[in-house]
């Protein structure tokens, strides 16, 4: 019971911090993610749901917010013109590069794993 209660915990401290990056910021934490996810290239829709973690129905709903906020444009694959891939618009480098972790208050609980993240 101790573990479950500690995950509720860390959950919501997630959702405070995910309310605080949508104040701030405009974004969801799973949107930020992605756009992260992004910033070393252009990727897939699968390449996205594994580098985030989330599954892969999931991640088509956020790529399409991401998309409709012009933070991401999508491009035809080369080769083969069904394959659809991702990259960030200067818009979504922008924001990302916004984003700064040291803007937003952490919960107590995350302290420890995020307190010192550093800005690159």
């Amino acid at each position: 019971m101790k573990l479950i209660c500690l995950l509720r915990d860390i959950n919501k401290a997630m959702n405070e911090l995910e309310v605080q990056m949508n104040e701030k910021y405009s974004i969801g934490l799973n949107e930020a993610m992605a756009l992260c996810s992004l910033s070393d290239g252009r990727l897939s829709a699968t390449e996205i749901a594994e580098k985030t973690g989330m599954t892969t129905s999931h991640c088509s709903k956020v790529i399409k917010s991401i998309e409709q906020k012009l933070l991401i444009e999508r491009i035809l694959g080369k080769t083969d013109k069904r394959q659809m891939y991702f990259s960030l618009t200067k818009a979504g480098k922008k924001k990302l590069t916004e984003i700064k972790c040291n803007s937003l208050t952490l919960p107590e609980i995350l302290q420890p794993v995020l307190g010192d993240c550093k800005e690159d």
